[in-house]
């Protein structure tokens, strides 16, 4: 698989290749926002990480013209680590968020993650549908009552683990090892602003959800 780096510090890009390219990965690298997106638009790209302060094109209009053409996984990997800086950065509609300093190995580990909930899950049964939800698995669509709804793959994959367990409730820690494989402490705030922001797209009144209950103390559950 093809992944593509947009960022201005050559020393973290030949990091990142380094390890990515002992995985197998094919990488490719862009030093500023223009360049990024020309590389997007001209390879066949899986999967991007993208700082933010990057030049010509920052980081979060690169990732809203990708998000505007494509469902592919998109990993903020930014010094901005404010909790608002996260959330603008998952709205955009990023499907994870590492601040910096960071650790190679937790990177590696959360693109395997992303690219496993983005392709993997393709082999599952073609349709999942429940209480006027429905999930097409193979072109990661979803409709609300007849009406499409754009998700990220990872928003997809969170709604696809409460609609094949109806009634069940999940804790973040499960919800986190679903779409993961495995719990990283730092995910909670970008699993918590997943759950706002799917929320918001499925539900026609978010503060009185129809959909994904909150069991206060345990978690959220679908309600059918």
């Amino acid at each position: 698989m093809n992944i593509l780096i947009v960022e201005d510090d050559k020393d973290i890009v030949e990091l990142i290749q380094l390890y990515l390219e002992n995985e197998g990965y094919h990488v490719y690298a862009a030093n500023n926002g223009e360049n990024g997106l020309k590389q997007f638009a001209a390879q066949d790209i899986h999967l991007c990480i993208l700082d933010i302060m990057i030049p010509k094109v920052n980081g979060y209009e690169v990732a809203k013209q990708i998000r505007s053409k494509s469902k592919v996984p998109i990993i903020f990997l930014s010094a901005k680590g404010q909790y608002e800086d996260i959330v603008l950065g998952l709205n955009l509609g990023a499907d994870d968020y590492i601040t910096k300093p960071f650790n190679p190995l937790e990177l590696i580990a959360r693109v395997k993650s992303a690219l496993r909930r983005t392709y993997e899950m393709r082999d599952e049964n073609a349709v999942l549908e429940g209480d006027g939800i429905r999930l097409e698995v193979n072109s990661l669509s979803c409709f609300i009552d007849g009406r499409e709804i754009v998700l990220t793959p990872t928003e997809y994959k969170i709604l696809s683990l409460f609609l094949k367990n109806p009634n069940r409730i999940f804790n973040k820690v499960q919800i986190y090892e679903y779409i993961n494989g495995e719990c990283f402490e730092s995910l909670e705030n970008t699993i918590q602003v997943h759950m706002s922001n799917l929320r918001d797209k499925i539900e026609n009144n978010p503060k009185e959800p129809k959909f994904i209950k909150t069991v206060r103390g345990l978690g959220y559950k679908l309600e059918k």
